[in-house]
């Protein structure tokens, strides 16, 4: 493995450099800002408050945020298309929206303003994990309404990288493309990446003596165990980044390269609360809930308590003492599975499949109905040495381990390698078939 590198003192900016009482005066000042520019911006929130019984005067300190009422991606979709914007439609340089797969996308908006941010954010994230100015960043993140390509795009110009945007895609290409360009960064999904260290193997190249150094990879919940997975397999530093585009899009909290501990929120315009995902109510730092941002410094669309569905908990700094960390999301409050009574996440079943000899790391999750009851089917691919009797031992071992740790019996079902489909976005994990 490559020795980890911190930046040099000088690298970092002003933010990362600022002690925890300063940023906190910082934090109250943007917010009080941002709530009076939603209160007198954004119907929707005039509303809300209203009915809360909250103004924007109300808040004195940080902890009266907690007064003020949550946002839900519902709030979003209902206000459909552009009822969240806080500014004339003349002043918006973009629009991104969600892929609405669950209904109405949801649509948010970017002044200039606002790009910049987003691109200085994004810069920061990718220094934090490890890259300077000068390398060649390979994007495989797609590009369009998703907000991962161009955030990582103009984030990598923000520090100076040289840009490859590929997007996501033609897997056999990615691999010809990082063996000719020679780039020292990947940004794309992590169970994407996995499908391109299978191509490298599939070509007859090893992952290993490519020139990747260093890969960020975001956009989907994964597991320590993917990160060693990654990390053996291709040789480099395997890093988070965390975002949503409600919030702004990639660059909202990242992971540095010379801790892998977490993720360091940028504080300076993201302020996050854990609350407990029934009640709302806030939880101290350290407590398990679900994950809740206010933007600080958005124009065209402040966000306000905003429900990330994220589940993970609030620790302190490390390698950026002022920022807290958050832990990394290995799963969220809507993907849940409850089978039989026992809470179930896709995450738990990855750490089980990547530790078990024979089996590849690509897997998904079938839901039936048999009877009354729900029933779950975890299909798994064999490595391509793995032999027939080494398959059903491995599938065994996964059921029994799965009742043992999480409680609940499953089956299993070992197919032939490069036999399930694979993602180049957003990983889809569950395939529900239950009776509606």
């Amino acid at each position: 493995m490559l020795a980890a590198r911190a930046p040099e003192p000088e690298l970092l900016d002003e933010a990362e450099r600022m002690d925890v009482g300063r940023l906190r005066e910082l934090q109250l000042e943007r917010l009080r800002s941002t709530l009076r520019l939603a209160h007198a911006r954004v119907p929707h929130y005039r509303r809300a408050f209203a009915a809360a019984g909250v103004h924007p005067d109300d808040l004195r300190s940080l902890e009266d945020l907690a007064r003020f009422p949550l946002t839900s991606k519902a709030d979003l979709r209902d206000n459909y298309p552009f009822g969240m914007f806080a500014v004339p439609e003349g002043e918006l340089r973009r629009l991104h929206a969600s892929s609405g797969t669950t209904g109405r996308p949801t649509v948010v908006g970017y002044t200039q303003q606002d790009l910049d941010v987003w691109s200085d954010v994004m810069a920061r994230s990718i220094r934090a994990a490890g890259g300077r100015a000068g390398d060649r960043l390979h994007n495989a993140y797609g590009y369009g309404l998703f907000t991962g390509g161009l955030g990582a795009h103009y984030g990598g110009e923000r520090l100076g990288c040289t840009v490859i945007p590929v997007s996501g895609g033609m897997t056999p290409r990615q691999v010809q493309l990082i063996t000719d360009f020679r780039p020292r960064i990947i940004m794309v999904t992590p169970s994407y990446m996995l499908t391109i260290i299978d191509e490298f193997e599939k070509q007859g190249l090893d992952p290993r003596e490519s020139s990747l150094e260093i890969g960020i990879f975001g956009a989907e919940p994964w597991t320590e165990q993917m990160r060693l997975e990654i990390e053996e397999r291709a040789g480099m530093h395997a890093v988070d980044i965390y975002g949503l585009s409600e919030v702004i899009g990639p660059g909202v909290a990242q992971e540095c390269v010379e801790t892998k501990d977490g993720l360091h929120i940028w504080e300076d315009h993201f302020y996050p609360e854990v609350v407990d995902p029934d009640s709302g109510a806030v939880l101290p730092e350290g407590e398990l809930g679900e994950l809740v941002f206010t933007s600080l410094t958005k124009e065209a669309m402040p966000i306000i308590r905003y429900r990330t569905r994220d589940l993970t908990r609030l620790l302190p700094g490390t390698a950026r003492p002022s920022m807290r960390r958050m832990e990394k999301v290995t799963g969220r409050s809507d993907d849940m599975i409850i089978l039989r009574g026992v809470n179930l996440f896709p995450t738990q079943i990855e750490e089980i499949v990547l530790r078990t000899a024979g089996l590849a790391p690509h897997f998904q999750l079938v839901l039936t109905t048999r009877g009354r009851m729900d029933h779950l089917t975890v299909q798994v691919e064999a490595r391509p040495d793995c032999p027939p009797g080494r398959r059903e031992r491995a599938g065994a071992e996964i059921a029994a381990q799965v009742k043992d740790t999480i409680g609940t019996s499953i089956d299993v079902e070992v197919v032939e390698p490069e036999t399930l489909a694979r993602s180049v976005g957003k990983l889809q994990r569950l395939i529900d078939h239950r009776d509606t």
